[in-house]
């Protein structure tokens, strides 16, 4: 069971557990069996996105209304708060640039290979490598975090439709037509997209941090429609300046500025196509588990967000997925994993036309370190450097590191001053502290990650 930083540093002094993962930092009971404790119910919940996924581990706190012999929504006591982001768009690029050296290699008949492209067959429920590193990522963090805590179900944001007719059905009642759309949940989809799309951000003036209102770019009295790529933000006193006028008058005195709006407006959904692609693949994933998943509409989290009046992050949205009575601790600081994959197999670095300028090393361990290894250098006093530092390790042939820390990188630190902590295992990691103000916003700075998580 999660415990608090005082409880985790009371066991260990008291040495009744031991340091199981740095990692996110997870100890172990010596001297108790699961057998003998009392677990409370936990869920995991996710809200898959295609640059960074949240999840949320959460105790659950059952309410019975004994008077009316009703279970009330179930309280979600924060636990533990990730941000996992994602590589796919690094990925992508590698994958382009390599099929551009093979182009580059027949047409100028150099080394040749017959292209493959009508002996290909791809297995059903086949992915874009960019796009499985994201199901392969999160799905990897979902089992981490079962081994670590007694997980009993999981949650995911998945479907797209409305609550609002299983509303209306658990009360014998029906809705038809145009009405499915309006009730407790009309325009949570929408909006919500909207505001990720334009970043929160109004598109005539850049004012962040105020309300913002949806407007057509074409007003609809002049034969605008309502589809997505007409519609934008806009603060309220833009709104009311604009009015029924076409935004090219509106926006004649800055051109640079009307032509960023129309080309915003008409740019491809990839990242909404990114998440749609993944998220039945992600559902059977976790689903594997064995444990019983709930799913719930991005609608549905943004309602449950703003009517508990929870800040926007990623990690706090997994936390509002699905049926949710109240979030507590909501200010639980949120670990940040980044994937940065193990290496590469390639040992020649090449340029843009792809001529080789640079070799790397064939080993890649030195004196028992590898890129990646999360470490603690102390250096003495009589060093330059001297002084205490924790993160990630960069080898080099020479034995002289350089140590990736909160703070920056430190260069030329020789082996023999180094410890390993935890072996590199493909991601970095960083425990950001969100000190949020009464509007809502959020100043972020970093620490050493681990010394916060238990």
């Amino acid at each position: 069971m999660p415990c608090s930083e005082k409880r985790a540093r009371k066991l260990l002094e008291a040495r009744r557990a031991r340091v199981a993962r740095l990692y996110p930092f997870t100890i172990r009971l010596v001297d108790l069996y699961v057998e003998d404790c009392a677990l409370q119910p936990m869920r995991l919940s996710l809200d898959p996105g295609s640059k960074t996924t949240g999840l949320a581990l959460s105790r659950i706190e059952t309410q019975v209304n004994v008077e009316a012999g009703e279970i009330s929504e179930p309280v979600m006591h924060i636990a533990f708060l990730v941000e996992l982001t994602h590589r796919g768009a690094q990925i992508k690029k590698a994958l382009t640039g390599r099929a551009a050296l093979r182009r580059r290699r027949r047409g100028r008949n150099l080394r040749y290979r017959a292209p493959r492209l009508d002996n290909r067959t791809r297995p059903e429920g086949w992915l874009a490598p960019s796009l499985e590193h994201r199901v392969r990522t999160t799905e990897t963090w979902v089992r981490r975090i079962i081994r670590l805590a007694p997980v009993t179900h999981l949650a995911q944001e998945l479907v797209r439709f409305d609550m609002q007719a299983m509303q209306a059905e658990a009360v014998g009642g029906t809705i038809e037509g145009v009405e499915y759309q309006r009730g407790t949940l009309a325009g949570y989809e929408l909006g919500e997209y909207l505001l990720a799309k334009w970043d929160r951000t109004c598109a005539y003036c850049d004012a962040t941090a105020v309300p913002l209102e949806k407007d057509h770019i074409e007003p609809r009295s002049r034969g605008g429609s309502d589809r997505v790529s007409n519609l934008t933000l806009s603060c309220r006193p833009c709104n009311q300046r604009k009015g029924n006028g076409d935004v090219r008058e509106f926006l004649a005195k800055d051109p640079a500025r009307l032509k960023r709006v129309l080309a915003h407006a008409k740019a491809p959904l990839k990242d909404a196509a990114a998440v749609n692609s993944t998220r039945w693949a992600l559902f059977q994933r976790i689903k594997a588990t064995g444990l019983p998943v709930e799913t719930g509409s991005g609608g549905r989290t943004k309602f449950n967000r703003t009517r508990l009046g929870i800040p926007k992050t990623h990690a706090l949205d997994a936390a509002c997925v699905g049926v949710v009575g109240d979030v507590r601790r909501p200010a639980v600081p949120v670990l940040s994993v980044k994937c940065t994959g193990r290496g590469s197999r390639q040992r020649t670095r090449v340029d843009a036309f792809g001529f080789p300028r640079g070799y790397l090393m064939r080993e890649k361990s030195v004196h028992g370190f590898r890129t990646g290894d999360m470490v603690r250098a102390t250096l003495p006093v009589t060093s330059q450097k001297a002084g205490v530092y924790t993160g990630r390790v960069a080898v080099r042939a020479s034995g002289s590191f350089n140590v990736q820390t909160a703070h920056g990188v430190v260069q030329g630190i020789g082996h023999k001053h180094c410890i390993v902590l935890m072996r590199g295992d493909g991601y970095a990691y960083s425990l950001p502290l969100q000190q949020l103000t009464p509007a809502g916003q959020s100043k972020e700075r970093t620490r050493e990650a681990g010394h916060a998580i238990a």
